[in-house]
């Protein structure tokens, strides 16, 4: 009677997902050795990959940065795919070569001699918290003397405290019009801070752990995005999966699992008529998929709802030491927003629109000088800019509370409250009023609107990871721990069958979490986990 194979099935077919099964199906000799699924609750693959159209140009709704070319397998996997060229207009396709044009609520042009200084200083703070050597004498002595405090440490609080010691070195300067050059400079920070939400996904930067900062990882090289769509990515890697190994619209509700606590049992496996296989699937339909080993790759905002709401998702529950390491971690919300401008044309018919690469500076909360019909969602978006350099497609960043309450608006209420934006920061902006020819406010209208929704999807719940104040590295490692937790994985152990539940995901990366390369890199791990652990089986 011929041996059943160790069933491997994945749950979620996004990049940590895709990417443990085709390490598994490729690996040598593991078509004979494992048998392999993926299930995947939505209607597509790709998970937080999700590339797009709008207005004629290829967009990305989710991921969108190759972050750094040096050494990242997203790169170099577009490369070997030709990804990185394209006849149709894309994303970043010229890296934002325009140099940025910052102007402060009210319509007030912002020159470098104002920007260039506050801009300096947050970059030397966020590179010492990063753990790079920063040359500056005040801004050095501040930091140093930060890092050896006792507190629990934040990178806003460590932001905030750098700025009140720049401002106590410096003497006091003349501001623009009803902006003092303190509250100007205090605007600038903060639209440096906003930007530095949606890098991050920690809607408030004081959640967000001081430490843990310098033990993230960049690959060195630019930036860029990827011509064909960061979809192609993730289409390469299912690509050398045969049909049907993935399987679309089964969502998983519960996972039953066998503890390493001295009381297993092996269940009777109805679907074959033996009893080998330690691990349960119960889906959404009322079907039954039985396991030796499940990869699960769901997001942490999806693991955080269920240990909120005790959904049952696992059977028994979670262990404590995981369900403490996702309470720990921070995950938050990260929506882009497109908007298509009317066409406009000059008196020579020509086209007439070319909108910059729009920073803005708003007043803070407390101010008596804020344009009251300017909605406060909109209040810590840091720019508005098109696409490319000629586009007539633009894009905003939100994070945190802002995100969500964007996700609740409709269309009509979103143009509204940017056209009330543009006017008042371009009705006094003499830089535009140039350009325009004194009607710049009249050249921007806006057609249509496409925002993505990553904090109400109840797939993903939230867009990436970060580690919060309270948690640290040791919690990301954790995440990635297999159940049941043991210390000998080899085939002969006593006790419950080995990795009967593993973790996959960019949240289970120590030093590369939030990224989609993280999310690669964990799923290689989980696969060679398993490729590893099969190696004392004679086929």
């Amino acid at each position: 009677m011929a041996t059943k194979k160790p069933k491997v099935v994945i749950i979620g077919a996004g990049m940590a997902g895709i990417t443990a099964a085709n390490k598994l199906y490729t690996a040598a000799g593991s078509k004979q050795l494992l048998e392999l699924c993926v299930v995947e609750g939505g209607n597509r693959i790709g998970g937080r990959i999700k590339t797009s159209e709008f207005g004629g140009s290829r967009i990305e709704m989710g991921a969108t940065w190759i972050h750094g070319i040096g050494g990242s397998p997203v790169y170099k996997i577009a490369q070997d795919i030709n990804s990185l060229e394209s006849q149709q207009p894309w994303e970043c396709m010229d890296e934002f070569l325009d140099e940025p044009l910052t102007i402060a609520e009210g319509g007030h042009d912002l020159n470098s001699s104002i920007v260039e200084p506050i801009s300096n200083l947050f970059k030397k703070l966020m590179d010492f918290a990063q753990g790079k050597a920063i040359d500056d004498g005040v801004c050095s002595e501040f930091a140093q003397s930060y890092r050896s405090s006792n507190d629990n440490l934040s990178i806003g609080s460590f932001l905030r405290k750098g700025l009140d010691a720049y401002w106590g070195s410096m003497k006091d300067q003349e501001g623009i019009d009803n902006w003092s050059r303190k509250s100007l400079e205090d605007g600038i920070f903060a639209m440096l801070e906003n930007t530095q939400r949606t890098y991050t996904s920690a809607g408030d930067l004081h959640t967000l752990d001081f430490n843990a900062e310098s033990e993230y990882r960049m690959f060195p090289g630019k930036e860029i995005t990827i011509a064909k769509g960061y979809s192609t990515i993730v289409e390469s890697l299912a690509s050398v999966l045969p049909a049907g190994l993935i399987q679309l619209g089964r969502k998983v509700t519960r996972i039953e699992w066998q503890p390493d606590d001295g009381g297993y049992h092996q269940p009777l496996d109805v679907e074959n008529g033996d009893d080998t296989k330690p691990v349960t699937l119960h889906f959404y339909d009322g079907s039954i998929m039985y396991a030796d080993h499940v990869i699960v790759t769901v997001s942490l905002g999806v693991l955080k709802r269920e240990i909120r709401d005790d959904s049952g998702m696992f059977s028994p529950p979670l262990p404590s030491f995981k369900i403490q390491a996702i309470s720990r971690l921070g995950f938050g919300v990260v929506n882009k927003l497109f908007l298509q401008l009317s066409p406009t044309k000059d008196e020579d018919g020509y086209d007439a629109m070319k909108f910059p690469y729009l920073q803005m500076v708003f007043h803070q909360s407390d101010s008596k000088l804020r344009h009251p019909k300017i909605p406060w969602w909109m209040r810590r978006t840091a720019s508005l800019c098109p696409i490319y350099g000629s586009s007539n497609v633009l894009l905003s960043w939100f994070a945190g509370a802002e995100a969500l309450e964007l996700e609740s608006l409709g269309n009509e209420e979103i143009v509204d409250g940017f056209s009330t934006m543009i006017s008042d920061f371009l009705v006094n902006s003499k830089h535009l009023n140039k350009l325009y020819n004194g009607h710049a406010e009249s050249c921007f209208i806006f057609d249509k609107v496409l925002k993505s929704q990553w904090g109400t999807d109840p797939l993903f719940l939230g867009s990436y990871s970060y580690v919060a104040v309270g948690s640290s590295g040791d919690d990301l490692d954790t995440m990635a721990e297999p159940l049941p937790k043991r210390t000998n994985y080899s085939c002969n152990s006593k006790g419950s069958p080995p990795l009967q539940i593993l973790f996959a995901g960019e949240a289970t990366h120590r030093t590369h979490y939030s990224t989609t390369h993280g999310a690669y890199f964990s799923g290689l791990r989980e696969a060679n986990r398993l490729l590893q652990h099969y190696h004392c089986i004679d086929i």
